[in-house]
């Protein structure tokens, strides 16, 4: 919080003084600084402060349009005889940090400090002896400190040898705000002091009432929001888990089928949705679904939609249209107008090794045949949750001895690699082929592997995959 400040010279520490800020009891952070800008003076006993409020919680004050460029205290230039012995006094008994110490090509040295809090930086610079800098070593120096606890710091830096010139010294401060004009200024209190450096350059301590209550207030608004956070976490992880137990937990042995299915989603909670929904009569329901949007909002969609399909499973294996229809009407009337999910339902029957499918506006389903050949299983009918009158055509395959079924989501084919080149159906049809000879579950494990070596970086979509295969006779 690095202040332009402008005092009248009627006090030898205020003379247009750069103002680095420490704030005790506050981590140092990135970016974590302000500037204000405020003009002062003394009448009798009290210091007046006319400008922009100074209880403004401190945070790095950037503006979001470029018109008015952006502007601030860098650094501020304290002359000394020594850097290294100044270094250690600035570090040991200050606690500054360093901020800079580098050798130029001119051959000089570079050094500068920071104090625990703000962005302003003190550059220690050692001037030539017969230089006019030279001769401001050890002179008073228009720089002041703001802290929010000066008796503390007096008393820190007084154990570790730092001189003060006197005990912290108690004003009344009146302060005009320009939004308050018209209304009575309050007066608050402000407390001053003055201390040294090892070769006696001295610089102002100060803090005021209204700074302290403004930095504690930042500190209850950032505990809150740690809280908030925390909070939201520990919901969302629980949310997850919660998620996780609606996919498939076993895997029970299903005739000649075998089969897996997996889903990886890009955040905690996700929109994706794979099922296996046991039909009766030797007949295994296969599920695949990708609501639209991420996140919570797509997750709750995602429930209420595995919801309805595993509540009317029953009627699926005689009327596959009817209970597909029954779900739609469920989804629309239970969601808002934009939401909807693309859903490839299968339904095998293990006795005539047939694959009877639904594929409502989802990516093609895919069978490799123990041919080498392959079939494309394309969309049958629209989106689900859109439409209320809402009509599922059935499309009818079989699935023989050494075929492999692969149903998948767009977060497969649409992973892309740092040339923005999607991953793509071609390269999952390889994918396939290549890795075909092993079992569904190392299967569908070298695919995922290969999207992810194609597209190594942050996922961006959930991945979800299912793979079956009718074992050989």
């Amino acid at each position: 919080m690095p202040l332009a400040v402008s005092f009248d010279p009627i006090d030898s520490w205020l003379e247009q003084p750069s103002v680095v800020i420490i704030e005790p009891g506050l981590r140092r952070r990135k970016g974590a600084a302000r500037n204000l800008a405020f003009d002062a003076h003394f009448d009798g006993d009290i210091l007046q402060i006319s400008g922009p409020e100074m209880a403004q919680s401190a945070g790095m004050n950037v503006r979001l349009d470029r018109q008015n460029p952006y502007l601030r205290i860098d650094a501020v230039n304290v002359f000394v005889k020594d850097q290294d012995r100044s270094l250690d006094f600035y570090i040991n008994q200050l606690g500054f940090d360093l901020a800079l110490d580098i050798r130029l090509q001119n051959g000089h040295r570079l050094v500068a400090v920071s104090p625990p809090d703000g962005t302003t930086v003190l550059r220690l610079i050692t001037p030539e002896l017969d230089s006019e800098d030279y001769k401001l070593i050890g002179c008073p120096t228009p720089i002041v400190f703001l802290t929010e606890n000066v008796i503390s710091k007096y008393r820190e830096w007084s154990k570790r040898g730092v001189h003060f010139r006197y005990t912290p010294r108690l004003r009344r401060v009146q302060h005009y705000s320009r939004a308050s004009a018209g209304e009575q200024a309050p007066i608050w209190g402000g407390v001053f002091t003055r201390f040294e450096d090892i070769d006696g350059n001295s610089f102002s301590l100060v803090g005021f009432d209204d700074v302290s209550r403004a930095l504690e207030e930042q500190r209850r608004s950032i505990a809150e929001k740690l809280e908030a956070e925390r909070r939201a976490a520990q919901e969302l992880e629980i949310a997850r888990m919660v998620q996780a137990r609606l996919f498939p937990q076993t895997l029970p042995p299903f005739g000649a089928l075998d089969y897996a299915g997996v889903c990886v989603q890009a955040r905690q909670v996700g929109g994706d949705y794979y099922d296996f929904l046991n039909l009766g009569q030797e007949r295994l329901g296969l599920v695949v679904g990708d609501i639209a949007g991420k996140g919570i909002a797509a997750a709750l969609l995602m429930a209420n939609l595995q919801a309805n399909l595993r509540s009317q499973c029953a009627i699926a294996s005689e009327h596959p249209e009817r209970f597909l229809e029954s779900v739609n009407r469920f989804f629309f009337e239970n969601t808002i107008e934009s939401a909807y999910a693309t859903l490839f339902f299968a339904e095998y029957d293990n006795r005539a090794r047939r694959l009877r499918y639904a594929n409502c506006g989802h990516l093609p389903g895919l069978i490799l045949r123990s041919d080498e050949t392959l079939d494309r299983l394309a969309s049958t009918c629209t989106v689900m949750g859109l439409f209320e009158d809402w009509e599922c055509s059935i499309g009818e395959s079989s699935l023989l001895p050494g075929d492999t079924l692969v149903l998948y989501t767009d977060g497969v084919t649409e992973a892309f690699n740092d040339g923005g080149e999607e991953f793509g159906e071609q390269r999952l049809v390889d994918s396939l082929r290549r890795h075909r000879d092993k079992p569904p579950r190392a299967l569908m494990d070298s695919i995922l592997e290969d999207v992810k070596q194609f597209s190594p970086h942050e996922q961006h979509d959930d991945i979800t995959l299912l793979v079956a295969r009718c074992a050989q006779s």
